[in-house]
């Protein structure tokens, strides 16, 4: 059986790289808007009858689609204060090219 401490690991490493990562970051996130745009309608179009007659599983349907739409603003949010930390650098790095080290703020 593999280390917890292991899983662990590999899970903190998979998440750093999927943030750091624009393009994946970004991907990942359309997906979770998607799949939260699609158990809303399944869930109030074709699965109504259904998950009015079951209580727990309502509750669990709701929840999972909660927690995506959740997941998915969370990253949003980050996504938008990365782009702005990433414009923050590019500009000082510019100003510190285009007029020395000195006026660097």
């Amino acid at each position: 059986m593999s280390d917890p401490r292991e899983n662990i690991r590999f899970t903190v490493a998979v998440s750093r790289g999927i943030l750091r990562d624009l393009r994946m970051r970004r991907s990942i996130l359309f997906g979770l808007v998607l799949v939260a745009l699609l158990m809303v309608f399944a869930g109030s179009v074709l699965l109504d009858p259904w998950l009015e007659a079951n209580t727990l599983g309502f509750l669990v349907y709701w929840g999972i689609c909660a927690w995506l739409t959740l997941t998915a603003f969370l990253l949003a949010i980050y996504d938008l204060l990365a782009v702005r930390r990433e414009a923050i650098r590019e500009r000082r790095r510019l100003k510190a090219e285009a007029f020395g080290k000195e006026n660097e703020q």
